[in-house]
Formats: C-alpha cells, sequence, structure tokens
C-alpha cells in the first residue's frame, strides 16, 4: 500500500489542527476528503489548498446530523468506492473551567453529541467502504484530559484541566476505540482503529486565538499533528487498539 493510492477522511478538516491534518497527508500524496459542516467555509479552504496543486475533495459533513453524515458517505462511495484512512478530528467543547457541581446539563449533552455520538455515527456509516479497501485505519483524535489517569495524577500537564463534559465524552470516545479495534480483529478485518493525543495546540479551538494559546503553552501545529501523521502514513504498521502522541503510549 503507498500513499498516492490512499483515500482519506479527515472530519472538521477546514480549520485548525484539521485542516493541517488535510495538508499534510496531501503532501504525503494521498488523496483526501475534506469533511466541513459549513460548505462556504470548506470550499474557501479547498480553494487554497488547490492553489498548492493538493489533491483534495470536500463534502457537506455535520457529525451530530446523520442524514449528512449518510449523504457525505454516499458521496464517497460513488466517487472513489472505498476509503482507507478515517480520521475522526472534529470535536468542540462547550464546559472549559465550569465545575462538576454546577455545569449545565446541556453543555454535557453538547459534548457528547459532537465528541462521541458524532465520531462513532461518522465510523459506522464509514466501516462499509474502509471494509472495501485492502489495508484501512481509523484514527480517532483523543485528548490526554479525557485519561483518568492522568486527571488523578499530580505531575500530570492536564492534572488542574477541568472541562468535564469533554473530558467525559473523550473518556468514552477512548473506550469505543478499544472496543471497535477489539471487534475487528476478533472478525479478521484489515481495518485498525487507534486513538491519538495531539496535546494542546495553538488553534481556535475552545473559543480561543492561536496567540492566545501559545501565551498558555500551547504547542505548534506542526508538533500536534506528528503522531497523527506518522501512524496515518506508515501503511506497514498494524498497531490497534493503542492511544499516543508523540512521546509514546498515553494512559487510558
Amino acid at each position: 500500500m503507498q500513499n498516492n493510492q490512499a483515500i482519506t477522511l479527515v472530519t472538521g478538516g477546514n480549520r485548525g489542527m484539521g485542516l493541517a491534518l488535510v495538508r499534510a497527508l496531501s503532501q504525503a500524496g494521498q488523496h483526501v476528503i475534506m469533511g466541513a459542516r459549513d460548505l462556504e467555509k470548506g470550499q474557501s479552504a479547498i480553494d487554497e489548498l488547490r492553489q498548492s496543486h493538493l489533491s483534495v475533495d470536500l463534502v457537506q459533513l455535520d457529525v451530530t446530523d446523520h442524514a449528512s453524515i449518510v449523504k457525505a458517505v454516499q458521496t464517497i462511495k460513488n466517487r472513489f468506492g472505498q476509503l482507507n484512512l478515517l480520521i475522526n478530528n472534529a470535536g468542540a467543547v462547550f464546559d472549559f473551567g465550569q465545575q462538576p457541581a454546577t455545569v449545565a446539563a446541556e453543555q454535557l449533552r453538547a459534548s457528547f453529541e459532537v465528541n462521541y455520538f458524532g465520531l462513532i455515527d461518522v465510523t459506522q456509516q464509514c466501516l462499509p467502504l474502509l471494509e472495501q479497501a485492502e489495508h484501512a485505519k481509523i484514527i480517532n483524535i483523543s485528548s490526554m484530559m479525557g485519561s483518568k489517569t492522568a486527571a488523578l495524577d499530580p505531575n500530570s500537564e492536564v492534572y488542574g484541566a477541568v472541562a468535564v463534559g469533554y473530558q467525559s465524552a473523550k473518556a468514552a470516545a477512548n473506550m469505543y476505540t478499544v472496543q471497535l479495534a477489539k471487534e475487528l480483529k476478533r472478525a479478521q478485518s484489515s481495518i485498525t482503529v487507534n486513538a491519538i493525543d495531539p496535546g494542546m495546540v495553538a488553534t481556535e479551538f475552545g473559543g480561543a486565538t492561536p496567540e492566545l494559546a501559545r501565551s498558555m503553552g500551547a504547542q505548534p501545529l506542526a508538533v500536534g499533528i506528528a503522531r497523527t501523521i506518522e501512524l496515518a502514513t506508515d501503511w506497514e504498521s498494524r498497531v490497534t487498539a493503542t492511544f499516543s502522541n508523540t512521546h509514546g503510549p498515553v494512559a487510558w
């Protein structure tokens, strides 16, 4: 399997880390499909990438809208017939700094809709296309903030972080990663499933600005996407059910 044969879908791909992933994987030779909730913003991002002669396409894809997901997957099926790589990158935080005793239920539900239920819906709809490929990968962009081990470790960089809805949804997504990986391995499927922690990255995530995020210690985009790019472009790797970042394994 060569990268120039890979058909890749990146959700939440029109800005921030998603856009950086789309660009880097296109530069690596993959044909990347950008999933964007806002079609106009997605088209603007695609136009910029195509000026660099990168191989990219666009589908409207809102991970919280089942009909949108089904339509996007059908578009990919009609054009390509299969999918080699799904990167579940779309994510959002609604309750940063809200204390567990008082956080609003609607913020908790919003976190789960995007970071958990949306991820599962996209994955389930894409599985038939991934099964058509000789080699296929699912990469779920997770977070160390969803690690219970890190949350209990006073020496961890996320020990003081409080965003219970986001953290709980990421922890739940981590368990889905493990269970889906085990199911596919039992079925002797060629699809691997892994979670990656990009760390705190200087983007607009959570309503911040890249400048504000940098002032709080966020790392450059290139660092944040490094482990994902490494795994996404290594077709010899058959690792599955792992949680990692640029430093190595991350405790679940």
